[in-house]
């Protein structure tokens, strides 16, 4: 037979066997596979775009000095001379107040020739047209919408922040360089810099972030980068496009690599399913292969009859996968609209064909093992049906899968660590629980006796085939665990962290107190909260070695340690602070006579950086470098609202250095005038409401889970995928099965009460899988990592009712074909 002649009998055996359960499931398992590999494709490239195609857009410049103090005269001079433009803005956290109410707020105080690369964007009033250009003017004030609805204003309105009233003069719409991070998480706020002095806020030792602006050849900008990055301060870095870009933060990247897991998930699930039907669809063709082997078709040329049936398949399912993932991805683009960049291009036509190539690679990993089959079923199966193709060697077929596996995983690049972690836990889970199920089916067969005859006849479906039915329900319970475990996550565990907390725990925290104004604001603070905290000291300074080493210097692991690199808020303190509790040394003790002043350490940070009791740091505080002992390691109990630090030094080690003061105390909301009166009295004070912050972290956490729960949905019907092809699997029987048991006058009521309760059973084990590992973990989660109480969960109880309706709905219509074919016709064709 020629080539063109089988292609064209491929195909009309393809549209011709089209509505058989087998291709059908096999049709739905690779759509689903390459959906979710697209969405999560055109995800990520649609971000990586973004971030390209306006890297220096997002920092507002070519290069950017940034630091949390002001950059030295000659770091300025030195970029002037070379002729780069220069612009300058200051960000901090600040309370806007009003006559009605405060709002804390991120405010930008930024120069006249801000910002260097693209425009902001404002409108005279929310709600309308946006334009380019422009800054705020000496007076003015450009804010958000939201900080309008918050505190009841509009344009025109005048505020305070700190000691300077300013006037609301336009909405702010966008800003090229804003930052994905806390400053992102409150109303945004716009001042002229000339305005910056005169509201008192900055003050020596307040946390601030300055950032030098420079745009010019790429040139003078490489000059300017070898000429200032030997003279960098500790609390300095220079960031550039490919570096310097906070939009994205790791709220983001947390969703992406969770995203991809789920996509990982559902691609495995899917194909499990390819497997299942390919093998179906292998074995139900050995006599059309025996036949057409009679008639003179080569092994090779029946290999490429069939397989060009599984790639048109797979092609068009890989095309219908593709536009579904992209529309996918629209609908999770919206549900993380306030975590991205405004403005994001298009993904183009890579992610589809990715998306397409992880399709056709699962099919081709899971489906050639039962494929080969075909082309080895010997020609005298047409006389004897008994005869079975050799069937491929075990370790070939599992290469197969592996390789598929290692192609996917290489494409999704998820973090190797993290997926090993999935794919070691998910076998001993699964081997685990399997054997729990396979044990369980075994003990039934006990229980059958005295059963009733829907009971008897569903439940022995399920021991005919034990592997079958404990990996399906294995796999629902996966995936019922997965979707319970996110909503846990997402609510409760912020709730009951809440609740454990004392009725008058502090609720909010003060920043920023001078020292001019600390007895003043303590004794105005003690008479609204009687159980206020002290006043701390606090001094912004980094760590800059650790035993004469430079952080630098030290092996990657302890470098890439978060507090390396940023300023740590330092202390002083004679007794150790509540909530703390030393686990090595000692605390000060009166007339130690040491060379070097002492310093306690975090424990957990300490165990980062290998640090032990007798080591010696240096950091660098307000230009100057302090040089500290390490006399005990403390456990800090963080979550108390309290003010706590990494580093608390020894009294009188830091005292002629600026300083500011903090503390926390809690006011009930009924007391709200108290605290609009408190932040008028004392401007420069910043005032941090933690409920308002915990309602913002749960929004962005709703947000991010939100959009893992959107992508388990293809998990979640790839599950279904799993089941179906499982029944396929066993349609032949159960059909053979039904037609000899109404033959023999089994009414069609009985059949259908007893599929109603061998699925029902099925789907009620995968809940009670889902319920109980939702409870193991929770309380793993409670005990050991969060350190709050466990109590159990009822809402988990209507579990294993959730998994009967969905299993046994599914599991009805799956075998609806079993019920409805006609007996005689079914017998004489067996």
């Amino acid at each position: 037979m020629s080539l063109s002649n089988l292609l064209r009998l491929s195909l009309r055996q393809l549209w011709r066997e089209g509505r058989s359960g087998e291709l059908r499931v096999l049709f739905f398992a690779l759509l689903i596979a390459v959906a979710a590999s697209s969405a999560i494709g055109y995800f990520s490239a649609r971000l990586n775009a973004a971030m390209l195609v306006r890297a220096a857009e997002f920092l507002g410049a070519d290069l950017v000095l940034s630091g949390t103090q002001p950059a030295e005269q000659r770091q300025i001079d030195s970029g002037l001379k070379l002729g780069l433009q220069h612009a300058s803005s200051v960000e901090f956290s600040s309370v806007v107040a009003t006559d009605q109410g405060i709002q804390l707020s991120s405010v930008k105080a930024v120069g006249e020739t801000y910002p260097l690369r693209g425009e902001l964007k404002s409108a005279p009033e929310p709600q309308q047209p946006e334009v380019e250009g422009g800054r705020p003017q000496p007076g003015e004030l450009w804010v958000e919408s939201r900080l309008l609805a918050s505190l009841e204003l509009k344009v025109g309105d005048s505020v305070d922040i700190g000691r300077k009233s300013l006037r609301i003069a336009r909405v702010l719409t966008y800003e090229p360089d804003r930052a994905g991070d806390f400053y992102s998480l409150t109303p945004r706020v716009m001042m002229n810099l000339q305005d910056l002095d005169a509201t008192g806020v900055v003050q020596p030792g307040s946390r601030v972030r300055y950032r030098d602006l420079w745009g010019g050849p790429p040139e003078a900008l490489q000059a300017y980068r070898q000429a200032t990055n030997d003279n960098l301060a500790a609390n300095q870095q220079l960031q550039d496009a490919h570096h310097g870009n906070r939009q994205i933060g790791d709220a983001l990247g947390r969703a992406e690599r969770y995203l991809n897991l789920a996509s990982l998930a559902a691609v495995l699930l899917a194909g499990v399913a390819v497997a299942l039907s390919a093998n179906r669809f292998a074995s139900r063709r050995f006599d059309s292969s025996a036949l057409l082997r009679c008639l003179g078709l080569s092994r090779r040329q029946t290999l490429l009859l069939y397989g060009t049936q599984l790639l048109a398949l797979g092609l068009l399912a890989s095309l219908g996968g593709a536009l579904l993932g992209w529309l996918a991805q629209l609908g999770l683009v919206k549900l993380l609209g306030n975590l991205l960049p405004p403005q994001i291009p298009g993904g183009g036509i890579v992610p589809a064909l990715a998306g397409m190539a992880t399709g056709l690679v699962a099919l081709a990993g899971f489906a050639l093992p039962p494929l080969a089959a075909l082309g080895r079923v010997p020609p005298l199966r047409v006389l004897r049906s008994d005869l079975l193709p050799v069937p491929m060697r075990t370790w070939l077929a599992y290469g197969c899968a592996l390789l598929a596996l290692g192609l996917i995983m290489w494409r999704l690049s998820l973090d190797v660590r993290l997926t090993l972690a999935l794919l070691v836990g998910g076998a001993v889970a699964a081997l685990v629980l399997g054997l729990v199920m396979l044990l369980a089916l075994r003990g039934l067969r006990q229980s059958l006796r005295n059963a009733s005859l829907p009971w008897r006849l569903g439940l022995g479906q399920l021991l005919r085939h034990p592997l079958a039915a404990a990996g399906q329900s294995l796999a629902f319970g996966l995936i019922l665990l997965a979707m319970a475990l996110i909503a846990l996550l997402r609510g409760e565990l912020l709730d009951t962290w809440h609740a454990q907390l004392p009725a008058n725990a502090p609720n909010h925290f003060a920043l920023n107190i001078l020292p001019a104004e600390k007895d003043s604001f303590e004794q105005r603070v003690k008479k609204l909260s009687p159980n206020a905290e002290d006043l701390y000291p606090m001094v912004p300074g980094r760590l800059v070695a650790v035993n004469g080493q430079p952080v630098h210097a030290l092996n990657e692991d302890i470098r890439s340690e978060r507090a390396l690199q940023r300023d740590l808020g330092l202390t002083w303190s004679a007794r150790l602070p509540a909530g703390n509790q030393i686990v090595a040394g000692q605390w000060w003790q009166a007339g130690e006579g040491n060379a070097l002043p002492g310093v306690s350490v975090e424990e957990k940070l300490a165990g980062n950086l290998g640090l032990n009791v007798g080591d010696r740091l240096s950091f660098s505080v307000a230009g100057q470098t302090r040089d500290a002992q390490v006399r005990s390691l403390r456990s800090v109990k963080w979550d108390n609202f309290q003010p706590n630090f990494f580093m608390v030094f020894e009294p009188g080690t830091l005292t002629d250095l600026p300083v500011t003061y903090l503390t926390s105390f809690y006011l009930p909301a009924s007391q709200e005038r108290d605290l609009i009166e408190l932040a008028r009295a004392f401007p420069t004070v910043t005032l941090l409401p933690v409920d308002a912050l915990l309602s913002q972290l749960r929004s962005i956490l709703d947000q991010v889970t939100l959009a893992v729960e959107y992508v388990l949905v293809f998990v979640l019907a790839a599950g279904f995928v799993v089941l179906f092809a499982g029944l396929q699997a066993t349609l032949d029987e159960r059909l053979r099965q039904g037609a000899l048991l109404r033959a023999l006058g089994a009414e069609r009521q009985l059949l259908m009460r007893a599929r109603r309760s061998e699925f029902a059973l099925l789907g009620a084990v995968s809940g009670l899988l889902a319920a109980l590992g939702c409870e193991l973990i929770s309380y793993l989660l409670y005990r050991l990592v969060f350190d709050l109480p466990w109590s159990p969960h009822p809402w988990l109880l209507p579990l294993p009712l959730l998994g009967a309706l969905l299993v046994g709905g599914a599991g009805l219509l799956g075998t609806r074909r079993a019920l409805n074919s006609s007996p005689l016709r079914l017998l004489r064709e067996g």
